[in-house]
């Protein structure tokens, strides 16, 4: 029996199924990629399965935000308080933001349109793919999800999403920042106070410049999970269809005319 495992005999394939999470390649919008990066440096980079780029760049977003006041400068421009807004902004941390903010923005849109290009030729070879895998710790295969849930989880608690979707990696650390960045934010004892009436003292205890991380990472989550559950989806159609032709169909079988 041929052994189709992804044992680097091809150039290139479009996927990859081990026990932290199935890595495919599929085509992209450059520009929502782009914006992902613009909404939360790192995020761009997650989408396309580059993890440890995304995770730097995550990371730094969040440390040099927070020292530059970025956040809190946000929410005193919403308010109309620009002196404030100006005042409170650390620029020897700013600048140290800007560039990097820039990159990864830049970085995402062209790794997006080379990795495009990259499926076009993966397409084309079309080479066998595990579909697959188990180990001491994880099982994962290919199956078809419903992307509904996939976003109904993710708005009950961001991560659950890709955990349904054995995005593991991804799950694991999106969990872990969103119950900081609610820790930190004081988001929970927020909604505490809200729910005995008590709007002055709820609106007192938040951390703003942490509160504004959230809606990032629940949206990010959201997003990820349902556009990976769909893709997922497609590549479990395809994996089934060259299965079922390669076992079952006669290879003097032709599909047009004079065929039969």
């Amino acid at each position: 029996m041929r052994n189709f495992a992804n044992d680097n005999s091809a150039r290139r394939f479009k996927a990859y199924v081990s026990g932290l999470g199935t890595t495919q390649l599929h085509l992209r919008n450059p520009w929502i990629v782009a914006w992902w990066s613009a909404a939360f440096p790192g995020f761009g980079h997650l989408l396309l399965s580059k993890y440890v780029r995304g995770y730097l760049l995550f990371v730094w977003e969040v440390l040099v935000n927070i020292n530059a006041n970025v956040n809190l400068a946000m929410v005193y421009s919403f308010q109309g308080q620009l002196d404030l807004a100006k005042d409170v902004l650390n620029t020897r941390w700013l600048l140290a933001y800007i560039p990097v903010y820039i990159f990864g923005i830049w970085d995402s849109y062209r790794t997006t349109v080379d990795l495009n290009k990259v499926y076009l030729l993966a397409e084309r070879e079309n080479h066998e793919f595990n579909s697959f895998a188990i180990g001491p710790l994880e099982i994962n295969y290919l199956d078809k999800r419903n992307p509904k849930m996939s976003v109904l989880w993710s708005l009950v608690m961001p991560g659950l999403g890709q955990l349904y979707i054995h995005r593991v990696a991804t799950a694991a650390f999106v969990i872990i920042w969103f119950v900081a960045f609610l820790y930190l934010s004081h988001a929970l004892e927020g909604v505490s106070h809200l729910f005995l009436g008590q709007v002055e003292q709820a609106t007192a205890v938040l951390k703003p410049e942490w509160l504004l991380f959230l809606p990032s990472v629940m949206g990010f989550s959201v997003y990820d999970a349902y556009v990976n559950t769909v893709e997922n989806n497609k590549l479990f159609d395809s994996e089934q269809k060259k299965y079922l032709q390669r076992q079952y169909q006669r290879p003097s079988f032709r599909v047009g005319k004079g065929a039969g």
